[in-house]
């Protein structure tokens, strides 16, 4: 019953932007820390952003001043504004939600971002 389900990833040229949706069901969605992650051809996964059921948020370096995360916890959903896209920004984009005490962790099917001119 537990689901998360990603949507926005698209085809979109240097400098452009996206917004990422994560729709979650089937668990109490302001109890977890949520995060997205990426994962490009021939990479690990790397975290992008995460933010606390509070607000709290963080990001990777690369992140820092072009992606936004935000959460709604009244419709359950996650979201990451992107901007400024870089080719190097093209990955797999995944949701993921972590209990901040049992540290028990679900993932999202993921969507596809692909930066090209």
């Amino acid at each position: 019953q537990v689901q998360l389900v990603e949507s926005g990833g698209a085809l979109v040229q240097p400098g452009g932007s996206l917004r990422l949706s994560c729709a979650a069901s089937g668990f109490t969605f302001s109890s977890y820390v949520m995060s997205w992650h990426r994962q490009a051809p021939g990479k690990e996964r790397e975290l992008v952003a995460s933010i606390t059921s509070s607000g709290s948020t963080n990001y990777a370096d690369s992140a820092k001043g072009r992606f936004t995360i935000s959460r709604d916890n009244a419709k359950k959903m996650v979201y990451l504004q992107m901007n400024s896209l870089k080719p190097e920004d093209t990955a797999v984009y995944y949701c993921e939600a972590a209990h901040p005490v049992i540290k028990y962790t679900y993932w999202g099917q993921g969507t596809q971002v692909t930066v090209s001119s």
